[in-house]
């Protein structure tokens, strides 16, 4: 009896810039599931947050500016930035250019280069690594550097997912504008994320 190989198992696909030159609201809830990495660190993303320019907790709600300037150029950079003033969070740049909107990476689930993020981190705990944009830029050794580089080449990496995760939505964390817009995503059940969804 002759064994039938099983199939070979395709690689996954890389996104271009092409994938976030669409809807915000489109691309976040796209990106759970997907694959980021940073010279080789990084894992699962596993919550995001939208913010279009008519959102009064987008940065580019108050027109263009250097620290956001660019959240107006064309779709697939990343928009990096300092959060009160000591932690670095990363953004995607999506919708045509001059649009001016961007998905935060809250957190992923890490699974390349652990303990190059644990050294960075100073903890032990996976859990800890990467949940929440701060900690995820820490892991990830993102900086201001990275503001303005494309998400479609060295050191980035994205990769799509393989299949169609189970997706929950809520309002964003840590903003007073705008605050009730269920425009936070996540992998339903993760671990990984930086606060639970409630009710979920």
């Amino acid at each position: 009896m002759t064994r039938t190989a099983p199939p070979a198992r395709r690689a996954p696909q890389r996104l271009d810039r092409g994938f976030f030159d669409r809807s915000v609201h489109r691309v976040a809830p796209d990106l759970i599931g997907a694959t980021l990495l940073v010279d080789g660190v990084g894992g699962t993303i596993v919550e995001v947050e939208a913010y279009h320019h008519t959102d009064p907790a987008a940065h580019s709600y108050i027109g263009r500016t250097p620290r956001n300037a660019v959240m107006f150029g064309p779709p697939g950079y990343a928009y990096v930035y300092r959060s009160y003033g000591i932690h670095w969070c990363v953004n995607a740049v999506c919708e045509a250019e001059g649009s001016a909107s961007a998905v935060l990476i809250r957190a992923i689930a890490p699974t390349e280069g652990i303990e190059t993020m644990r050294a960075r981190r100073g903890v032990a705990a996976d859990r800890l690594l990467c949940a929440g944009p701060g900690r995820l830029c820490e892991a990830l050794g993102i900086t201001r550097a990275l503001d303005g580089a494309p998400l479609d080449a060295p050191p980035f990496v994205l990769l799509a997912r393989r299949s169609t995760p189970e997706i929950v939505a809520g309002p964003r964390i840590g903003i007073t504008k705008a605050a009730d817009k269920p425009w936070r995503y996540g992998l339903k059940g993760s671990p990984f994320l930086s606060k639970p969804f409630r009710g979920a």
